[in-house]
């Protein structure tokens, strides 16, 4: 799906996506990946919702944003509250839902100036 999000300059605008990736800055991503709203758009080492570990939370902390929107894949799934440790120690928000829904949100929250991050799921 494209996307028409009101890009402030300097962050990261999720043009479209679909179940075979995000169109992040002109940069197709057909991985997992991570999607701050400064910064470096990274590739999130998660092959599988089940191989969801605390330390891939841990390294979104990291971007210290007031919230993470996790896309959980094709179909909404919560993660088990002791992976999300991380977050919630340092008191950061997240919200979980399925990746087209994340990257709906993301954006938005993104034009309202948040400072959020994406942790898109993708399966394949």
């Amino acid at each position: 799906m494209k996307l028409h999000a009101e890009r402030i300059e300097g962050t990261n605008a999720i043009a479209r996506h679909g179940p075979d990736g995000v169109l992040v800055n002109g940069v197709q991503h057909t991985c997992s990946v991570v999607v701050p709203w400064t910064g470096l758009v990274t590739a999130w080492p998660v092959t599988r919702f089940e191989n969801l570990a605390a330390d891939h939370f841990k390294a979104l902390a990291e971007h210290a944003p007031e919230l993470v929107i996790f896309g959980s894949g094709a179909r909404l799934r919560f993660p088990p509250a002791g992976l999300l440790r991380p977050l919630i120690e340092r008191r950061i928000g997240v919200e979980t839902m399925d990746t087209a829904a994340a990257c709906r949100t993301y954006n938005v929250l993104l034009s309202e100036g948040r400072t959020v991050v994406a942790a898109l799921l993708f399966e394949h």
